[in-house]
């Protein structure tokens, strides 16, 4: 204990020395196999020792980043990308239009109303006035049909959890009730104000719970879920006029096993199964007195029915768009049409059906890159955004009656497209699969191989990840380097088999894909190993910690965000049983072994020259234990072979849903970048 303080007081005097970390090397036989855990101690997070060490290494990891040249420069870059006027998509009902808006001297989003597409913006709910260190954020949850009533959110520090509020629109003003903080699966506010159904995550598992206004919120009746575990989920949806309530169940975060079940409200009937018990997905939405329902169910890149209210089960659906050779990422009813949105080669397309599913035409998008739709059946207009790499977000209205569109708001940033180019190329992996990676660079680049490279993708849970607008993307790019995104076996890009091919035993695929993305940057002389930096957050940062145990030598430097990285123990702590249908677990004695097999924690080699490598955790992380990133740092600190750094940077403010206030944001991308920049020559 002593050492570790006098560390912290040492280390103000020093560039960069590594905190010295005791062992309690646990050992313990899982499934006949001796493992030895050399830092269990650091799961503690609230411990006297386990507070002292971490102080130790925030002092170590300052003391080198804030040193790096070049930090001046990046900031001042990363602020003119980030403190801008930014708006989210909105949401209309009854003609008043709900969206949050950050002006660019604001720290966090403001909750607007408008009464009109062109009237004045009126706060609802300022963020800014929520914490003084500018940590708590407020989130719109759900919005009545008559737009007088919404339900919002407020979490700190990145915290899943948050404490629910009720806002009238017209006095602006909070009502008495709160229900209280937890995690919360959706809110569904009934058309008459009387009440709200919500999903919430308890420690029994999830379960259904509906809200009477003006009662206090321990006597709210709990109505469904008591048959579920830990590793589902539940969410609430009303019909417009309230009469039908549909209930969404997910088996785990996997995205593979969903079930609808529905309620004649008004009637008070029972709750009733629309299709249960069969392993593949199904998400649905009203249209009148019918019922829209997407699925992959015998179709694994999915396909759209059309079912009655009154009669929901499954004899009575019908087919109204099949399946295509791209994969339906999503659908949303606006205007009496359907909106698909298609992932075409990893970017994405919009078509536009009517309600009997008859093509009508497509959405027209500026470029290849990502879009998403919000809008409602019986309304006249729709929303939709666009962005790319380069190609900042922008939110267009369009008239579902005569197809035109107007620009609704776009993010002015101090970027010039023109002088970037986008490339798609596809490359092997270990087991031929080939594999699409988009690349950012500026335009007619000499491929020399002596390019900074910076790889990054995510690779899991059926999430597609389509071109973005991206901070990191621009900087890296105007300083002569290549950015690049591989679309990993995992993800959703190519429909529920892509997803399959990197789930459970076929995990090591993805780490497979990734590193044979890597090589072909090498191999086509975009960059060399010397120059090659990886960046990866969430299951992002498992892909990072297993691309940089397995090929140490492939990578100069690396930056691993709240991730998770002794997959062994993994599901013991925080959610992180709802994961286990995706990854597995080592409770299992057949899936044991393939965890073992890749966990990044139990693959760190004494003496292996590793890569340089920043870790980024926070105790605010509710979802992925920050334990993670200590119980690491710690090890590849004493393991590696190499003079180049392993610094953790841990923020006792930071979580993993996000709410960085703008300052925040820009620190964090002034400490990767320049981390990574300093480590391949290129500040």
């Amino acid at each position: 204990m002593l050492k570790i303080l006098a560390a912290v007081v040492f280390l103000t005097y020093m560039a960069y020395t590594q905190v010295k970390t005791r062992t309690d090397n646990v050992k313990e036989t899982i499934h006949g196999v001796e493992l030895i855990d050399p830092y269990r101690w650091l799961e503690d997070q609230n411990s006297p020792e386990t507070r002292a060490w971490l102080a130790a290494e925030n002092t170590q990891t300052h003391a080198f980043l804030d040193k790096l040249p070049g930090r001046e420069a990046l900031r001042k870059r990363a602020t003119e990308l980030t403190k801008v006027d930014f708006a989210g998509m909105p949401v209309e009902r009854s003609g008043r239009y709900f969206y949050t808006k950050r002006l660019a001297d604001q720290e966090q989003p403001v909750i607007y109303m408008r009464q009109g597409p062109t009237a004045r913006d009126e706060v609802l709910v300022d963020s800014n006035t929520l914490s003084k260190d500018a940590t708590a954020i407020a989130t719109l949850y759900d919005v009545t049909y008559d737009g007088k009533l919404i339900v919002y959110g407020v979490h700190h520090g990145g915290e899943d959890e948050s404490v629910l509020h009720f806002m009238d629109t017209d006095t602006r003003k909070d009502l008495a009730e709160q229900l209280p903080r937890a995690r919360y699966e959706g809110v569904a506010l009934t058309p008459d104000h009387r009440g709200a159904y919500y999903g919430i995550i308890t420690s029994d598992g999830p379960r259904l719970r509906y809200h009477a206004m003006g009662t206090d919120a321990a006597t709210d009746k709990e109505l469904f879920g008591k048959d579920y575990s830990k590793s589902d989920g539940i969410n609430p949806n009303l019909s417009p006029d309230g009469r039908y309530l549909v209930i969404t169940v997910w088996h785990g975060a996997a995205g593979d096993f969903t079930e609808l079940f529905i309620q004649d409200v008004a009637k008070q009937g029972p709750i009733t199964p629309i299709i249960s018990g069969v392993h593949a997905t199904f998400s649905a939405d009203f249209a009148g007195p019918d019922l829209i329902i997407q699925s992959n169910w015998e179709a694994p890149k999915s396909r759209v029915f059309k079912t009655s209210l009154q009669n929901p089960e499954r004899k009575n659906w019908r087919e109204i768009i099949a399946q295509t050779s791209f994969n339906i990422e999503g659908f949303v009813l606006a205007g009496g049409k359907i909106f698909i949105t298609y992932g075409e080669n990893a970017a994405n397309r919009i078509k536009i059906f009517d309600g009997s599913g008859k093509f009508l035409q497509d959405l027209k998008l500026p470029a290849i890159g990502s879009g998403s739709v919000s809008g409602r059946w019986d309304g006249n207009e729709a929303f939709y955004s666009f962005n790319s790499f380069h190609i900042p977000q922008e939110i267009s209205r369009y008239n579902v009656a005569d197809g035109s569109s107007e620009l609704w708001w776009r993010l002015n940033v101090p970027v010039q497209s023109d002088k970037f180019e986008v490339e798609q190329v596809w490359c092997p992996s270990k087991d031929g699969t080939k594999i699409p990676m988009f690349l950012v660079h500026a335009k007619g680049m000499k491929l020399d191989g002596a390019r900074p490279g910076f790889l990054t993708g995510y690779g899991g849970f059926n999430v597609s990840n389509t071109p973005y607008f991206s901070n990191t993307a621009v900087m890296w790019a105007e300083r002569g380097g290549v950015y690049a995104l591989v679309n990993l076996r995992g993800g959703g890009e190519f429909g529920e088999e892509w997803h399959k091919a990197g789930m459970l035993d076929k995990k090591q695929n993805v780490f497979d894909d990734f590193i044979g993305a890597a090589e072909w940057l090498v191999k086509n002389k975009y960059t060399n190993p010397s120059k090659l930096t990886i960046s990866g957050g969430s299951n992002g940062g498992l892909l990072v910690g297993a691309a940089l145990t397995q090929r140490p030598d492939l990578f100069q430097a690396a930056v691993c965000s709240y991730p998770l990285l002794d997959m062994v123990r993994y599901q013991k702590f925080l959610v992180a049983s709802f994961w286990t249908p995706e990854y597995g677990s080592s409770d299992d004695p057949k899936q044991f072994p393939y965890l073992l097999a890749y966990s990044p924690y139990h693959h760190v080699k004494a003496g292996t020259k590793y890569p340089a490598v920043l870790l980024e955790s926070g105790d605010s992380d509710t979802r992925v234990a920050p334990l993670h990133a200590r119980k690491m740092a710690a090890l590849l600190q004493a393991s590696t072979g190499s003079d180049k750094p392993v610094l953790l940077l841990y923020d006792t403010e930071a979580g993993h849903s996000g709410g960085r206030s703008a300052t925040k944001s820009v620190d964090d991308q002034v400490n990767r970048l320049s981390f990574l920049l300093s480590q391949v020559g290129a500040p």
